[in-house]
C-alpha cells in the first residue's frame, strides 16, 4: 500500500526545497497541511497526491 501522507522532510525533499521553506510558504501558495495529533507531538503532513498536483501546476509552459 502506498503512503496517502508525506511529513514536510520528506515534502521538501520531494519539492527540492528546503524544510524551512515548506513550513512557510506551501500552506500560502496553496498546499494544505493537515495536522495529526495535539500539543508538541503534532505532526505537519502533506497529501502525497495534493503535492504532485501543486508541483505539476509548477511547470513552465514554452
Amino acid at each position: 500500500m502506498t503512503p496517502q501522507f508525506m511529513d514536510v522532510k520528506s515534502t521538501a525533499t520531494y519539492l527540492n526545497m528546503s524544510v524551512q521553506w515548506v513550513y512557510r510558504e506551501a500552506p500560502r501558495l496553496g498546499l494544505t497541511p493537515y495536522k495529526f495529533g495535539a500539543g508538541r507531538n503534532a505532526k505537519i503532513q502533506f497529501k502525497v497526491s495534493d503535492v504532485q498536483a501543486w508541483a505539476k501546476q509548477q511547470r513552465l509552459l514554452s
